[in-house]
Parts: structure tokens; sequence; C-alpha cells
């Protein structure tokens, strides 16, 4: 049926059907990041995890790029397959998995050269500091897989193959475990064994996944490439909203924690590290969902099939709020149990974590809203759209309330500081959706 998905009848079934392997892949993702998490808080310490909250710009930075090529990228190929072009969008597919590849390849010879100097740049204490550069010195060896998996992962939902993408996640789930509890547990290598388990487990179902390319029969399969300066101008321009709103992720994340060692510390990075790793849990499956139907959205395009536009965005925004709805609820009524599965209450930051919880919470009524808006717009090739509704939202909106609400509020402005940016930017996103509705025919 996955296979078939751009020509059935658009309804709750089949888009369903399509879109659930898409969000339980994400979920399953985030679960075990989040399981790294518990892994170094429980058998290294909470220094250790707030040095993975302070390296994660660098990986927001890692995360832009593969974003940018997969989704503008993805809008280019699958836009074509819909105007019937199949060889073009092929050779397309080929050419811009090869640039990623090329792309990481320099990311990683630059990386190995300045990871002192990344690993000291967060202003940490030396223990912290060490901590930052164990992990990253280790697992700057898989930024090509881990590039090369965000893109042929978005390419194989594309294809119909959204039950491979979840079992492949699945499957590189259960190795990452595997590895954390063998290389922390076992051989007590510590940050570098948490580095080590995270690049394999991401690195199996990349490969799983690369060799369905290989197969002739799929929707979309490797051929011999064309470079078209044009294709590739197209995906980096379609993904520049991708692009800034992981990028700028990083840079605010770094406000974040800067702001949250100022007023409570060591203590309050752990526990913001905690507080986003149940959003981003929670979050997934949001990012899931227009995994899926991002695809959907280029192809119905270039077919110039309005009818399908307009009920595919009706469904969306039904399903979303009823996401939001129900993940805000849990999770303020899980707070105990979740924030208990990294901390006990003995540890000075499980008690602030489980306060920042229930006011952090707010925004997941809302982030659905605004990740679709700007998807949208990437799918539908309006990648400057989507831009400003990215780049507002987690930038302008977001670095406004982490330097504004603590004056005012302390550290609960902090905690506030996401919800209220959320709010700013679905007031944007709703002007944006309404005003082109006629042009795009959604």
């Amino acid at each position: 049926m996955n296979e078939t998905i751009y020509h059935k009848p658009l309804n709750f079934k089949n888009l369903l059907v399509f879109v659930i392997p898409t969000m339980l892949m994400t979920v399953i993702q985030s679960l075990y990041s989040m399981i790294d998490g518990v892994f170094i808080s429980n058998l290294i310490g909470t220094d250790a995890l707030s040095a993975l909250t302070l390296i994660a710009p660098f990986f927001s930075i890692l995360m832009a790029i593969a974003a940018m090529l997969a989704s503008g990228g993805s809008a280019v190929v699958m836009k074509k397959m819909g105007e019937g072009k199949e060889q073009e969008a092929k050779e397309d597919f080929t050419m811009l998995i090869l640039v990623n590849i090329l792309i990481g390849i320099v990311l990683t010879l630059g990386g190995t050269a300045f990871v002192s100097q990344l690993s000291g740049s967060f202003g940490a204490s030396p223990v912290v500091t060490a901590y930052c550069q164990s992990y990253l010195s280790t697992y700057i060896a898989f930024i090509v897989p881990e590039l090369l998996f965000s893109n042929v992962l978005m390419y194989v939902i594309a294809a119909g193959g959204s039950k491979l993408a979840m079992a492949s996640s699945l499957f590189g789930g259960v190795f990452n475990i595997a590895f954390d509890f063998i290389f922390i547990k076992l051989f007590g290598f510590g940050m570098m064994g948490a580095a080590l388990a995270s690049g394999l487990g991401m690195m199996i179902p990349c490969l799983i996944i690369m060799a369905y390319f290989f197969n002739k029969k799929r929707m979309l399969h490797f051929v011999r490439p064309k470079f078209r300066g044009c294709v590739l101008t197209r995906t980096l321009s379609n993904g520049v909203s991708e692009f800034f709103s992981n990028l700028v992720s990083g840079v605010v994340m770094l406000l974040f924690n800067r702001s949250m060692l100022h007023y409570a510390g060591e203590n309050g990075v752990a526990a913001s590290t905690i507080i986003f790793y149940v959003f981003s849990f929670m979050n997934a499956v949001y990012m899931g969902y227009m995994l899926g139907t991002s695809p959907m959205f280029s192809y119905f395009y270039g077919e110039q099939n309005r009818e399908k536009l307009r009920k595919l965005k009706a469904l969306s925004l039904k399903l979303i709020g009823a996401l939001g709805i129900a993940t805000t609820i849990l999770t303020v009524l899980s707070s105990r149990q979740l924030i208990g599965i990294f901390t006990g209450p003995d540890n000075p930051a499980y008690a602030m974590a489980l306060h920042g919880n229930r006011l952090f919470s707010a925004a997941l009524l809302i982030a659905g809203f605004n990740t679709f808006s700007s998807a949208l717009f990437t799918a539908l090739g309006n990648g400057l759209i989507s831009a400003v509704i990215s780049f507002s939202r987690t930038f302008v909106f977001l670095a406004g309330c982490i330097l504004i609400l603590p004056v005012f509020l302390g550290i609960d402005g902090l905690w506030l500081s996401v919800p209220i940016a959320e709010c700013m930017a679905l007031v944007l996103s709703v002007c944006f959706v309404k005003k082109y509705e006629t042009k795009y025919g959604y």
C-alpha cells in the first residue's frame, strides 16, 4: 500500500497506514536518544549529561546540513516524480546523495582538526570539558553516516519504504542500547563508549536503507547521476529553512545553557537536558508525521492535484490538534515517571526538572502546528517562507524570550521561553498559511 499511496483515495485510513510507520520511527529514534541519556546519567554522572547538552550545538550544525539536503532535495525529486519526470528525479537523487557524502568527508576532516577548540568553547568546568572532548573526538568519525542516514531516511519514506524506515530505526535502536551497555557498563569506556554506541547504532540502519536503493524495482533507486547545478541550487534554497532552523537551534541551545548555568549552575543544565529529552520524545510524533506527509505534498503539487492538497491539509490539521492535546496531557501527568528515568529524587536536578517540565510542556500544544507550517512550505518549494517561519520561531522569538523573561521571572522565565515563543510563531504561521492558500491550492 505504501508504494501506491500517491494514487489511492486520500482518507484517514490510507493516510495513517502511510504515516504511522514514520511516526513510530521518529519516536523510536527519540527513545533511544533518551536511553543514551539514561545510560550516561546513571553510569557516568550528571556532569557527563551536562556535557552532552553543551555539545548539542555541534550536532545541530550537522543536522542543519543534513536537513537542508534531505528536505530540500526530497521536495525537488518528488515534485519531478509527480510531473512524470521519473528518470530525471532518479538522476538528481543519486547526485544529491554523492554531494552529501562529499560534504560529510570535509566536515570530518575539519572536526578532527578543531576538536579541542570546540570542546573548550563552552565555559564549563574542567571535568565537564573533558567529557565534551571525549565524546566529540570519538563521534566525529561517524559524521558521514550521520548525514547520509538523515538523507536516505527521507528518500526511503518518499519512495514508499516507510515500514523499512521504521524497522531499520528499531533495529539501530536495539544495537544502540546494546552497545551502550557493552561500552559503558561492561568495558567502562565512559563518554567515548557512549559516542561509539550512538555512532554504530546509527550507521547500521543507514547501511540497511542504502541497500534498498540498489534495487532497480524501487520507485527511487540509484542510477548514473547527472550533475545539474540548478537542482543543487533549488535543493539548497528550498532546504534553507531546515538548515537555519537546526543551526539556530544550536545557537539558541547554547544561549539557553549559558543562561541556565548563570541562574542554576550545572545541575540546572542537567535538569534542562532531561526536559529537552522528554520534549523531543513527544515532539518526535509531529516530526514523524511531517516526514511521511511532506513527500505527498510535493508529489500532489507537482501533479497539480489541488483536491488532494486541500484534503491532506485538512486531515493534517485535525490530526496534529488531537496529538497536541494528547502529548501535553501525557507529559504533565507522567512528569515524575519521566524525570525519574534519568535521575532520582535525591539529585538536585530532579526537583528542578520536575517543576520545569510542567511549565515547558505547554509548548507541545502548539509546536506541531508550527512544525507543519514550516515543513509545508518546504514541500511546496517555497523555502523563503519556510525559512521566515523557522528563523522567527527558533531564533527571533525564542532568543528574545530567553534573554528577557529570566530577568523578570528567574529560572521560570527560561522554562516558559519555549511555550511563549511557540505562541508567537503560531500567529506568524497562521498568517502565511492563509495568505498562500490560493497560490498553492491547498
